[in-house]
């Protein structure tokens, strides 16, 4: 056979071969892997994608925001498809709010097909994104999927009690924590349909997103705002470790401010605030309450009839029980003096002898009708049920040292319920911040008594003695009304030694108005003040300065 028609041969025969190879592969192709390319060649062209529901906004009594969600963006790339990344990263920087140098990074990560560049960024940036060209094209292989960002129109006000929420939408802290469920909504999909140059043809919504119900606080944003001036007030001139202050109606338990020093911003990451100012000290703090805890003590002993507001005890200087020898926190010679002045006086050794007068059955009886010992149900989430000795095991110095409120430890909303027990006429009420969500009342109804009402007003008249020229608070007064309350100021344990410190204290201040009839309670705590200790010079002014300006802001007439 001549040489030239042999190669022709052998090039047909080749040709044939690789055409048989190629049938036999597009077969494959058709029959063994046609629904997984089916199922790819879709995804590139149809995406479904979640559709985050709006977050539940919080609100005030009022109607005033205090937290909000937003449209917003999750911008993403994929890698393999950027054709550019030096020229993206200049475009996309400066709306991203990132550096060039950190955005092209993550625009060259060969080894992966997907990274986020930003997350809830906000609607307004994201659209600005998704108008950017070079040449005229789009950026391939920029995306951004719709979410939510949640914001705090008041930034810095009750962030503590708010809270946070992380990126993927859910509450981390605070009320956003607690109330999470009722916030959230319910998430829904959304399906995309993009043309070849990845531009969106088609948009529906196959499960649409169910938003989060609103959430109504029982805080009163002004009064809050008052109570975070004051004791910034405090921590400006006492530099104490951290304070809070609580505004409560005495009656239903709402809590009208719940305040913390330092302060933290909402709007910030939450890695940025301290992490002592990220705790609510109200209801996540236990102290040793001091002279504040005596008013309990009294309570106690006026109900079981152990004393009258009358009573009177010759009171020595110091008190010797068991192994300890207790006295005044100024020195002083002997002195008789009635239940009622021991309480407007703060009398330690005339405290203890009220106490011992009970005994330690009844006393510890008092100590667990009041609800020491046990979380007050607040709907705060993080709270501490403070800790009590048990009958069982108390010592022989027990009786020196609880009654002055000294190896006992509550929290402010422990010692504030208390406090608005006596206020309302001896109900134990549950202190709440919510009010309503989504329209239907979350607040407690009822209440248990645990002290008579007549008991509740002797105390109340007792306790307007701590304002009286020679009580612990006399130079706090507010024009047109009458002031009831304690101060308390209790040393701090040492940790290292286990014994009280003589240069760490709580200086404290708990009292409502008007005094017979009261329609507001304010509570003060400061941990560790400096260059003063005691509760009616450090505590006592912030409580006058929040209570006048709730009384006036709220109208509630003098008396």
């Amino acid at each position: 056979m001549p040489l030239v028609p042999r190669r022709i041969g052998l090039l047909f025969a080749c040709f044939f071969v690789l055409l048989a190879l190629a049938g036999m592969r597009t077969g494959w192709l058709a029959t063994v892997q046609g629904g997984t390319l089916k199922r790819a060649a879709n995804t590139q062209q149809v995406a479904v994608v979640p559709l985050p529901a709006k977050r539940g906004t919080i609100v005030d009594r009022r109607g005033t925001e205090l937290a909000v969600s937003e449209p917003a963006d999750d911008v993403s790339a994929n890698p393999h498809l950027v054709t550019d990344p030096a020229a993206y990263a200049k475009l996309l920087a400066p709306l991203l709010g990132r550096s060039e140098p950190d955005v092209l990074e993550d625009l060259v990560r060969r080894h992966t097909g997907f990274v986020y560049l930003a997350r809830a960024l906000p609607a307004e940036q994201g659209d600005r994104i998704q108008k950017l060209t070079i040449k005229g094209e789009r950026l391939a292989g920029i995306d951004l999927t719709p979410t939510t960002r949640r914001t705090y129109p008041r930034d810095w006000l009750a962030s503590q009690v708010l809270g946070h929420v992380g990126t993927d939408g859910k509450g981390l802290t605070g009320l956003e924590y607690a109330f999470d469920r009722s916030l959230h909504g319910v998430d829904g999909k959304r399906r995309l349909v993009r043309d070849g140059g990845g531009k969106a043809i088609s948009v529906k919504d196959p499960a649409p997103a169910q938003p989060g119900h609103e959430v109504e606080l029982t805080l009163d944003a002004a009064i809050q705002a008052k109570a975070e001036v004051a004791l910034g007030k405090i921590g400006a001139k006492y530099k104490p470790k951290g304070a809070t202050a609580v505004v409560m109606n005495p009656s239903t338990g709402e809590l009208l401010a719940v305040a913390n020093w330092p302060r933290i911003d909402a709007n910030a990451p939450l890695s940025a605030a301290p992490e002592t100012a990220q705790r609510n000290l109200a209801a996540g703090y236990t102290y040793e309450p001091g002279s504040t805890f005596k008013a309990v003590t009294v309570a106690g002993a006026l109900e079981d009839g152990a004393v009258t507001p009358e009573t009177s005890f010759d009171l020595p200087p110091k008190i010797q029980v068991a192994d300890r020898e207790i006295g005044e926190s100024h020195d002083r010679g002997p002195v008789t003096l009635t239940t009622a002045q021991i309480l407007a006086q703060s009398s330690n050794v005339g405290a203890i002898k009220i106490g011992l007068a009970e005994g330690k059955t009844g006393f510890s009886k008092w100590v667990d009708r009041f609800g020491f010992g046990k979380p007050t149900g607040v709907d705060l989430p993080g709270e501490e049920k403070g800790i009590v000795v048990p009958l069982a095991k108390y010592s022989g110095s027990s009786m020196g040292n609880m009654p002055i409120g000294q190896g006992i430890a509550v929290t402010p909303l422990q010692i504030a319920r208390a406090y608005a027990a006596i206020a309302n006429g001896g109900r134990l009420v549950r202190p709440h911040v919510v009010k309503e969500v989504g329209g239907d009342s979350v607040a407690p109804t009822t209440a248990k008594r645990i002290i008579s009402e007549n008991t509740a007003l002797q105390l109340r008249t007792m306790l307007e003695g701590v304002f009286a020229p020679g009580g612990t608070a006399s130079e706090v007064e507010i024009p047109g009304y009458k002031l009831a309350g304690k101060t308390g100021t209790a040393n701090k344990v040492d940790p290292k030694t286990g014994e009280y410190s003589k240069a760490h204290y709580i200086a404290s201040f708990v009292g409502f108005a008007p005094a017979l009839k009261p329609k507001l309670l304010v509570s003060v705590m400061v941990d560790d003040p400096q260059g003063a200790i005691y509760g009616g010079e450090v505590a006592a002014p912030a409580f006058g300065d929040i209570m006048g300006f709730a009384l006036s802001h709220l109208e509630i007439p003098p008396g």
